[in-house]
This record gives structure tokens, sequence and C-alpha cells, in this order.
């Protein structure tokens, strides 16, 4: 079968993990160290900043089932990007909220998608013909900032074993995702 990957993070990248190991379409998923400025980033060096890289996830996907669209809606539902450094209780730079590419092809979705959750963030303006913009010329004190990085992958390191699939092992762990509410939602099985 043929697969792709995307490399996602923000906040905990166990509570992640749980998320997407739940989408259709999604065939696998491992927690680890994005971007490390180490060849052997361990959680602890990453969590105490000694190793500067991000938490986050690999999902290997089949294209034809789900898609960077979908999956990055998913991931924004989940993850607040105009939050700085992290998500609830998981704070700090090796927690940001990004997306990471491999393939080239993917970029321009990738960056198509950021550019919605950027303008998100924009107050509305009413044209004369009542149609809703984002008004090019608003008060940039009125924004929200979006923290969520979007760029190609350099690296991407596994975390340790006992980092892997956390949640299925802790379900009695408090998330800061709401995981009963995204199955009422329909958004996850």
């Amino acid at each position: 079968m043929y697969t792709k990957r995307l490399y996602v993070s923000g906040g905990s990248f166990y509570e992640l993990q749980a998320v997407f190991d739940h989408v259709p379409g999604v065939v696998a998923t491992r927690t680890g160290y994005i971007d490390a400025q180490s060849e052997e980033p361990s959680y602890d060096a990453v969590k105490s900043g000694w190793i500067k890289a991000v938490m986050g996830l690999e999902i290997a996907y089949n294209p034809k089932k789900t898609d960077i669209s979908q999956l990055l809606d998913i991931l924004f539902a989940v993850v607040n990007p105009y939050e700085k450094d992290g998500q609830g209780a998981a704070k700090g730079p090796m927690y940001q909220s990004g997306v990471y590419y491999v393939d080239a092809e993917d970029a321009p979705l990738v960056e198509y998608h950021m550019n919605f959750i950027v303008n998100r963030g924009r107050p509305p303006a009413a044209t004369e013909a009542n149609v809703t913009v984002n008004d090019p010329n608003h008060n940039k004190k009125l924004t929200r900032h979006c923290y969520a990085k979007a760029a190609p992958l350099v690296s991407f390191h596994p975390a340790e074993p006992e980092r892997q699939q956390y949640l299925a092992r802790h379900p009695y762990r408090k998330t800061t995702i709401d995981f009963k509410r995204l199955r009422e939602l329909g958004i996850l099985q």
C-alpha cells in the first residue's frame, strides 16, 4: 500500500498520537522529535531545553482514504494555532504547533491551509455587495497572531519506546484534548 507522511506538532505528542490513531486513513503514527539539533535527542533533553527540538508526531497515511487538508483540519480542531509555545499545561518552544512536510508537492497544500489559518485571525469586513471578507486594511492590534509553523521537515527522530502509544497504555491520564467530545462530533472513530 502506498503511504505518505506528514509531521505535526502542538502541545503533548501523546495526545496528538491518541487523536490521529483514530483517524480513518491513518495507517501508523510515531511520536518523536522534529528538527532536533542533535543526532540522539531524548525526551528529558528536549523537555529541559538542553536540545532544541519540537515534540511532534509522524503520521503515515493512505492518500486514497484521507488527505493533508483533512489531517490539518483535525490538527487545528485540537490545537490552537494562536497560542504561543504549546497547548494547555504543555508550554515551551518544544511544544510549538506546526506542520512539517516531506514532499515538495505537499507544500502548496500546506501553505494554502496555513494561509486560511493565518487569515482566520483577522476581523471580517463587509463589502458593498454584503459579502464578508477578511479586511486587508484592518487594525493589526485586533488581529490574533498565528504561532503555528509550516515548513519542510529537516529531521525526525522517533521518541523512546516508552513514549510511543503512551495514552493507550495510560488511559486515565488527564488530557487537554476532550476525546469524548471529538467522538461525539464524529471527528474520531
